[in-house]
């Protein structure tokens, strides 16, 4: 699993923002996959709040470029 860098706290305005056109690189950390290409699985908000959602993403150059599910 892994984080975005700004923190979402719903899986609706993280579409929204992919929509609208604005960059969403992954959160950098020892925590999680480095996805530079490919698919990861993000979850939401951060910790320490319970996360409440969860999505499959495409990923190219280390963005969420598409929300698979």
């Amino acid at each position: 699993m892994a984080y975005t860098v700004k923190n979402y706290k719903t899986k609706k305005s993280l579409k929204e923002d992919l929509k609208d056109g604005i960059s969403i690189p992954l959160q950098p950390g020892n925590f999680g996959p480095t996805v530079k290409n490919g698919e990861a699985f993000l979850e939401g908000p951060h910790y320490p709040a319970p996360h409440t959602w969860y999505a499959h993403v495409a990923v190219r150059d280390g963005k969420v470029v598409k929300v698979i599910n």
